[in-house]
Order: structure tokens, then sequence, then C-alpha cells
């Protein structure tokens, strides 16, 4: 599986380094991905799931079950 959030998304990005010269070389900024396992309460059972950092804090507002869903409806999760 692919460095991908599954609740927000995210991706990483591509950019330049810089040297003090200003040459410039490729590079990846990669996002701080998370593998955590929640419980589900209602199901009565646990997911593990790749999170961003931004995505932890989106299952703290929202709570697990509603950022499944939208995460499902937006394409993030296959089911």
């Amino acid at each position: 599986m692919s460095r991908i959030c599954q609740i927000t998304g995210k991706r990483a990005m591509v950019g330049n380094n810089v040297s003090h010269a200003n040459n410039k070389t490729k590079r990846r900024f990669e996002i701080n991905l998370l593998e955590k396992k929640f419980y589900i309460p209602e199901q009565e059972k646990s997911v593990t799931l790749k999170v961003s950092a931004h995505g932890l804090r989106i299952i703290n507002r929202i709570g697990i079950e509603e950022a499944i869903v939208r995460a499902t409806r937006n394409g993030f999760i296959k089911k």
C-alpha cells in the first residue's frame, strides 16, 4: 500500500533541494504517516488505518465513525 492518508487523502509532494550555489535537485516531501488501530464501539471491532497527523486531529474532532464515512464517500477508503 502506498503512503497515502486514508482519512484526508494527503500524499507526498515534490519539490527541490536548493543549495547555497542555487543548484536545484528534485526531492520528495513525505507526509507524517502513522499506522493506528481504532476501536469502533457500535460495530464492536477494531480497524487499522494509515493516517497522517492531521487525520488524527480530524478523528479526534468528528469521531472515528464519521471520519470513516467521509473517507469512504471521498474514495480514500475502499470497502
